[in-house]
């Protein structure tokens, strides 16, 4: 089976969302350009931990290029709403991030979830150019909607649901 890349150089628009209620929802990562829109199912861990590495590697490339401005965040969460209809190119197994000093923009790649029967060679792979500012907004969203989620339980750090749930840390009892 044939490789599909996707590669939006640079991005028109970048975000991150979720589809359905808190315990059962869907998150998705979705780049567009122009017309071309790319839609990637992600975890909500994978979500957090995309916006706290954006959030270093910015730090970290301030430090190592002084001259750069300060990438500010645009941010207004009306404006980082999902595009419909959400039609998934692969589930995303792990992500990294680059710069390209010349353009001054910073590059996420996203790789498809390998298995026995897809492997690494015929894995999808996501190419999203962004700007500092764009990635710093991605990064704020992310860090929003993660919160939005059920709350967590001070004693054993496993979700509440809203019927509430059994802490091990309790004795088995509701929390």
């Amino acid at each position: 089976m044939a490789r599909a890349v996707y590669e939006l150089n640079p991005v028109t628009f970048l975000t991150t969302g979720f589809i359905g209620q808190p315990g059962k929802r869907v998150f998705y990562l979705q780049a567009a350009r122009g017309h071309q829109v790319i839609t990637l199912i992600v975890e909500k861990l994978q979500v957090e931990a995309l916006a706290q590495g954006i959030l270093e590697f910015l730090r970290e490339l301030e430090e190592r290029f002084p001259n750069l401005t300060a990438a500010e965040a645009d941010y207004h969460p009306e404006q980082m709403r999902l595009q419909t209809p959400l039609d998934p190119a692969f589930r995303v197994g792990q992500m990294g991030l680059g710069y390209d000093a010349e353009r001054d923009l910073v590059v996420l790649v996203a790789q498809e979830v390998t298995t026995e029967e897809r492997s690494v060679e015929e894995a999808g792979v996501a190419r999203l150019f962004a700007t500092r500012a764009q990635m710093r907004s991605l990064a704020e969203h992310g860090r929003h909607i993660v919160r939005q989620g059920r709350p967590i339980c001070p004693l054993c750090g496993q979700p509440i649901d809203p019927e509430g749930h059994f802490c091990p840390r309790r004795n088995g009892h509701r929390y």
